[in-house]
């Protein structure tokens, strides 16, 4: 089994277009950081213009902390594309090569190539949210420095201190790798029905966009199916930037104001993962390999 993770990880990392996915997150980070260095004010100004009568704000909100913040809420929307690149590829891939069936003629079994495919898979996109990890926290905190971060929500806002926010991050960033993972795992699914990656690549982001649309609208007939779509919980990685305040309406270092619906959120995208793998496995034993 390690053998062949090798293989794979091999095949997924000498391809050229492996890299584009890095050089476009690389891109975008630096545009929002640059943008931010060069008038971030202006920008805080305009995400406050509501506030600033109701909310005392103390300290430099303009600090890695915020602009890691702003990068995150900009561009996980997009990085289930860059997954889908990779992972709808993995066995559509091989069949567009005509590889497929001398892959599944080795001494290894249907299920073991499977695993091995969307092992390869996961440690793609755990290299791709490592590399945001870098490039969007660490080197914002290199350029803008530490500070307390502000959050703004919809009815109410929160002040995290700085020396409270960084293993938030860590907690984000995990619950991040899990949606990510998912989403992986549905266009790993896909790649079994196409002989071209095309096709699959096309077909996850249809429905994710789909899924997420039905995500975000307030109507009774979508709300009841929304708790069991995959793409509700996706975003839930801002809830580790909530905290709980005591009866005094101040904040409790060190807390989460509602664990229970990350906990619930990562069981649901843990679930997809396991289903859609496992329905991977059991579709591919059966499947007559012809190219």
């Amino acid at each position: 089994m390690w053998k062949l993770l090798q293989i794979e990880l091999y095949k997924i990392f000498r391809r050229p277009r492996t890299y584009i996915s890095f050089a476009a997150i690389t891109a975008l980070i630096l545009v929002v950081q640059v943008g931010l260095k060069a008038d971030g004010e202006t920008y805080i100004n305009f995400v406050l213009s509501g506030l600033k009568d109701s909310v005392d704000i103390d300290g430099k909100l303009l600090n890695g902390y915020f602009v890691c913040y702003v990068i995150l809420q900009l561009l996980l929307i997009h990085v289930p594309l860059l997954i889908a690149l990779i992972a709808a590829d993995m066995i559509s891939g091989e069949a567009n090569m005509g590889t497929l069936r001398l892959m599944v003629a080795k001494p290894i079994s249907r299920e073991q190539f499977i695993l091995a495919k969307f092992l390869a898979s996961a440690v793609y996109t755990f290299v791709l949210l490592v590399w945001i990890a870098i490039t969007g926290l660490l080197l914002s905190l290199w350029i803008f420095g530490t500070g307390d971060l502000f959050v703004a929500k919809i009815s109410y806002a929160v002040q995290l201190q700085s020396n409270d926010v960084f293993w938030r991050y860590c907690g984000a960033f995990c619950f991040a790798y899990l949606a990510m993972l998912t989403v992986a795992a549905l266009g790993f699914f896909l790649s079994l029905f196409a002989e071209n990656s095309i096709g699959p690549i096309v077909a996850t982001m249809s429905i994710v966009i789909f899924f997420t649309i039905i995500s975000t609208m307030s109507i009774p007939i979508f709300q009841k199916i929304q708790p069991y779509l995959f793409t509700t919980h996706m975003v839930n990685w801002k809830e580790f930037f909530d905290e709980k305040v005591n009866a005094n309406n101040e904040a409790i270092l060190g807390s989460i104001q509602n664990p229970q619906r990350i906990i619930n959120s990562a069981l649901v995208l843990a679930a997809h993962i396991v289903g859609f793998v496992g329905l991977s496995m059991y579709l591919f034993k059966r499947k007559d390999v012809l190219s």
